[in-house]
């Protein structure tokens, strides 16, 4: 179960790094990407690891109830991995919210793996 949540963790935090890239890319052009053939279905692809991983890291919360980590920030890392997997796409979209929201996120998923690598 740890090894899944480990995989599905690493798959978001690339997903965190890869919409970063896509921001920064649509900012610098001001060109939104296509919603149907570009933005839903990369989002999809997003949520389909983030459900995942919800469902694995509440779980592994229960279970080990590991220090530093907390359901509300579980919930937080879900919701803003949401909104970033749709809003690097649009370059209407608030640099200094975004920024926060990926950092935000990446944190969570980097304690996380740490912790999970630390009871291994």
């Amino acid at each position: 179960m740890k090894k899944d949540l480990l995989e599905l963790t690493k798959e978001l935090m690339t997903y965190s790094i890869e919409v970063m890239h896509t921001f920064e890319n649509v900012k610098a052009s001001g060109q939104a990407a296509d919603f149907f053939t570009v933005v839903k279905p990369f989002a999809d692809k997003v949520k389909l690891v983030n459900d995942k991983w919800k469902e694995k890291v509440y779980i592994w919360i229960n279970k080990d109830n590991p220090k530093h980590i907390h359901m509300e920030q579980i919930e937080s890392t879900y919701n803003h991995m949401e909104l970033i997997s749709i809003q690097a796409f649009f370059p209407e979209t608030s640099r200094t919210r975004f920024i926060n929201y990926v950092k935000s996120v990446q944190f969570i998923l980097e304690t996380i793996i740490l912790d999970l690598k630390r009871s291994e």
